[in-house]
């Protein structure tokens, strides 16, 4: 399979024969825009990884030191990182259960997480599960930081809590903002301040179509904080699980906690298909993002054409799309969906009905989300314009 353009490789009906969750959550009729899985074959040394790996019946328990070699190299060359110590580092099953680790081991029962809504459900799920007390610090206007809403958010978590954290998304889902080096300065500068250990949820940091991501783990003053990474993300690997937990110079006590915990760890497969694809699928990677650039730009034109009363800013990260649309009269959801990342409610709801198009309604994504929907443009470009049509035919129909 060539690498030329992973997302103009695969057609519809190749597509529906599988049955990961994105393709069988819905009915074949309905087109699948809503979680964050991309529409592309995997990468070929990804694919002979596995394949070698099947064929030989290794299936056994996962040793993860390879792939904290993988992640490391990769983090050197894309991001400049080059002092990622392997001995700061915890191989985790997956994102979330790093973030939930780091949660229990940061914080107390009742203590307050900060995050910047509107954000990824799981961030409300897993901390509420946890016994944790989620404070929102709604982004700005412009969909990035706002600095005096954290240091309020900060201060209200400090004198409620015992040991209060800040749960960053970088970049930012479901924006796709991509937060910039002063601004993540700015941060640690109020999270010391008040007293928070930040958490910083990193899967979609090789995903950056515009500008350069910053390792928040790269700057000082994160020497208490901790990251969360995972190839999971950019390389189409949500079934191979596998992720890394890196915490700063001065957090040894996280890694000390979390060798006293039941902290799942990643599969043998996960292990494998991860580690290839950092260590040798830069190509199909850097395909991939031209691929997205493209989707982008066609998104923004469609959405003009079809859907003009739904406001659209691009965001510089990821594969999600954050669309406002208020204007067009939809149905609205309310506070029960925020966290629950598969509920269908609000202008979700009406779409699926209407247009036979499946999206992520905003209300799931907490304060400041009703009204909005996340969509899913890691698709072919045929896909992305049949769905596109059908929800602006779909709002034009229902107003006559």
């Amino acid at each position: 399979m060539s690498d030329a353009s992973p997302l103009s490789s695969l057609s519809l009906l190749d597509l529906q024969r599988r049955t990961s969750e994105k393709w069988r959550h819905y009915p074949e009729a309905v087109l699948p825009l809503w979680v964050a899985e991309m529409d592309v074959p995997l990468a070929e040394p990804i694919e002979r990884a596995l394949v070698d790996a099947a064929r030989i019946g290794d299936l056994g328990y996962a040793i993860a030191g390879r792939y904290i070699e993988a992640l490391t190299a990769f983090a050197a060359r894309h991001w400049g990182w080059t002092d990622l110590d392997p001995s700061r580092t915890r191989p985790v099953a997956n994102v979330m259960s790093g973030v939930a680790a780091a949660i229990a081991a940061m914080t107390e029962p009742g203590d307050s997480v900060v995050v910047n809504c509107p954000v990824y459900p799981p961030f409300y799920s897993y901390t509420e599960n946890s016994g944790r007390v989620v404070d929102e610090a709604p982004l700005g206007t412009d969909g990035r930081l706002d600095l005096a809403t954290l240091e309020a958010a900060f201060e209200r978590a400090r004198a409620r809590s015992t040991r209060p954290a800040y749960l960053l998304c970088n970049p930012h889902n479901p924006t796709g903002t991509l937060h910039r080096r002063d601004e993540l300065t700015s941060v640690l500068e109020l999270a010391a301040q008040y007293g928070l250990r930040v958490i910083s949820d990193e899967i979609h940091a090789p995903l950056v179509l515009r500008g350069e991501f910053t390792p928040l783990l790269r700057l000082a003053g994160a020497e208490r904080a901790v990251a969360v990474l995972s190839a999971s993300k950019a390389f189409n690997l949500a079934g191979a699980p596998a992720a890394l937990l890196v915490t700063g110079t001065n957090s040894a006590d996280v890694i000390e906690s979390l060798n006293h915990r039941v902290v799942p760890g990643p599969s043998h497969l996960g292990v494998i298909a991860q580690s290839a694809a950092l260590n040798s699928a830069d190509d199909w990677l850097d395909s991939l993002l031209g691929d997205l650039r493209v989707r982008q730009d066609l998104l923004e034109n469609l959405l003009e054409t079809h859907l003009a009363g739904a406001h659209y800013q691009p965001g510089d990260a990821t594969y999600l799309a954050w669309l406002d649309v208020r204007a067009l009269g939809l149905p609205f959801s309310g506070e029960e969906a925020r966290g629950q990342m598969a509920s269908v409610s609000g202008p979700a709801a009406f779409f699926l009905e209407h247009a036979r198009v499946a999206v992520s309604d905003g209300a799931a994504f907490g304060t400041g989300g009703n009204g909005h929907v996340r969509l899913n443009f890691a698709t072919t470009e045929a896909i992305l314009r049949e769905a596109i049509e059908r929800l602006g035919q779909s709002v034009v129909e229902t107003a006559r």
